[in-house]
């Protein structure tokens, strides 16, 4: 048979009693860990005018945006009406369901509240967090494929691998394309873009970077990935990714063309 055999690797890491630590949750801890470090780093590296304190609230705040708007997004955008239907399992997490694009969306507002509570521009602080998400992108995309979830369309290519949950069909290993592109592909660029001093000085470049790079990649990616069961393909015959990296990519072209397109002074 076409394809590789799935390397069936335990979702759970190891269980205490009832208690299970699976790949997916340490995918998450150990993706803000990293992200907290690297930017607390740079905070102290750079001279950024932020106190320990501020950092743990950030990492604090963003954590809480990484779960609730992950969690509310994959229930507005992919949950097909189900939960509408049995409104407690919103909260049942441990069955999994995250939406990404809902996850950038409540650490945006996690860094405006931030912002104005400690009294920081917000756009200095999206440029310092940026960079570091990739991490946790990397990792969660591993973690999919650990889980036999989210893999890609059918396909005769030579690395193609038979999922178990994808009826052992030769498939694309979508997760791990998102792992490369979406994880160390952005990690690269927008670490490489801290470097140069030009960017971290003119806030939302770097943030620009991220929104446009992100909803490059995960639309690309997309074309390899198998639409989810529940919604298949949309209006146009994109996918629900497509669609919502629309909006993304809208907010990062205004971030960068703000600094490129000439402002028309007032005359008298």
């Amino acid at each position: 048979m076409i394809g590789l055999a799935y390397p069936e690797i335990s979702p759970i890491i190891f269980s205490i009693g009832p208690v299970a630590i699976r790949w997916y949750s340490m995918a998450y801890l150990v993706g803000i860990i990293l992200g907290w470090w690297l930017a607390a780093s740079r905070v102290k590296k750079y001279d950024l005018g932020l106190t320990k304190k501020n950092c743990e609230d950030i990492a604090f705040a963003v954590t809480l945006g990484i779960i609730l708007g992950g969690r509310i997004g994959y229930v507005l955008f992919y949950g097909s009406g189900q939960y509408w239907q049995n409104p407690w399992e919103i909260f049942e997490v441990w069955h999994g369901g995250m939406s990404f694009h809902g996850g950038i969306f409540g650490v945006i507002i996690a860094l405006f509240v931030s912002s104005y509570l400690i009294k920081y521009p917000f756009l200095k602080l999206t440029d310092l967090v940026a960079p570091v998400v990739p991490i946790g992108i990397f990792l969660g995309r591993l973690a999919n494929f650990i889980n036999d979830e989210l893999w890609g369309r059918v396909t005769d290519v030579a690395w193609a691998v038979r999922f178990p949950r994808g009826g052992y069909l030769p498939r694309h290993p979508s997760q791990l394309y998102e792992a490369c592109l979406e994880g160390i592909g952005l990690f690269v660029i927008l670490n490489l873009l801290w470097r140069n001093k030009w960017c971290r000085e003119h806030d939302g470049i770097i943030s620009a970077v991220f929104l446009l790079g992100y909803a490059g990649f995960r639309s690309l990616m997309e074309q390899f990935r198998e639409p989810d069961a529940q919604l298949g393909f949309l209006w146009g015959g994109l996918t629900m990714g497509q669609w919502l990296s629309l909006p993304i990519t809208i907010i990062g072209l205004y971030l960068l063309l703000r600094w490129f397109v000439p402002k028309k002074t007032k005359e008298n």
